[in-house]
């Protein structure tokens, strides 16, 4: 059983139990001016997912959100597959990582 004070994962919606692994997310990238700018809690799952994703530019340009992270189609399709998963899953990324970091 989680206890009901355990942060959710705003990507996924799941709960982050303190044993899960987990990192912070900035909304716009360090290296896009983002330093000291808004963080999210997220799963290191969906944190990874994310930056297997896209690109710093593209973070900083058009997914500086969660709401936008939420509809690109990659993004979509890993939390309807990820949503069935124990809150404190993990596993490697599956699929290639995106060209050009």
């Amino acid at each position: 059983m989680i206890p009901e004070d355990v942060p959710l994962c705003p990507l996924c919606g799941r709960p982050i139990p303190p044993h899960a692994k987990q990192s912070l997310h900035h909304l716009t990238p360090k290296l896009k001016g983002g330093k000291g700018g808004p963080v999210v809690l997220l799963h290191q799952l969906c944190h990874n997912e994310i930056h297997a994703t896209l690109s710093e530019a593209d973070l900083a340009r058009n997914y500086n959100s969660i709401q936008a992270l939420r509809l690109h189609p990659r993004l979509e399709k890993f939390i309807r597959w990820v949503s069935k998963r124990p809150p404190d899953f993990h596993s490697k990324t599956p699929g290639p990582r995106r060209k050009g970091r």
